[in-house]
C-alpha cells in the first residue's frame, strides 16, 4: 500500500467518506487567531489520494492563519458537524500531483496561477477527520 493511502479518513465509515468525497463545497469553522472567536467560511475541498484537501490560490488567507495558530476545526458537510484538525501540506511532490490531477475544478487553480507558483505558495491543508 502506498504511504499516501493511509491518512485522513482512517477510522471514518466508508459510506460517509464516499458521500463526503462527492461533496465539493463545505463550510469550516476555525478559531480566530486574534479574536479567539469562531469563524465560519464556505470553501471547496477535494478528496485526493485518500485525503481531504483544502487549498486556495496563492496569497494570504485568514483561514490558514487561524489553522496555523489553532489546528482544530469543524467541517460542516452533509448536515453534519465533523470535528477535524488541520495539517499543513508541504510535500512538493504531493502538491504537484494534486494540482496536475485531471479534475476540472482543480484545473481552475491553474487558470489563476502557474503550476510552480501553486506548488510553491498556494495555501494547502489536509483535513484530518476525527469522528
Amino acid at each position: 500500500m502506498p504511504p499516501w493511502a493511509v491518512g485522513t479518513v482512517q477510522g471514518v465509515d466508508d459510506r460517509l467518506v464516499t458521500r463526503l468525497a462527492a461533496t465539493r463545497t463545505i463550510e469550516i469553522t476555525t478559531i480566530g487567531r486574534r479574536s479567539g472567536q469562531s469563524v465560519r467560511i464556505e470553501i471547496w475541498w477535494f478528496h485526493f489520494e485518500n485525503r481531504f484537501i483544502i487549498t486556495g490560490t496563492p496569497g494570504r488567507r485568514g483561514w490558514l492563519a487561524n489553522l496555523r495558530a489553532e489546528p482544530r476545526m469543524t467541517v460542516h458537510a452533509l448536515g453534519q458537524d465533523l470535528p477535524a484538525s488541520a495539517r499543513l501540506v508541504t510535500d512538493r511532490a504531493f502538491r504537484r500531483r494534486f494540482f496536475t490531477q485531471p479534475n476540472a475544478e482543480v484545473g481552475w487553480y491553474l487558470s489563476q496561477s502557474s503550476l510552480d507558483e501553486l506548488v510553491d505558495t498556494a495555501p494547502m491543508i489536509e483535513a484530518l477527520l476525527t469522528t
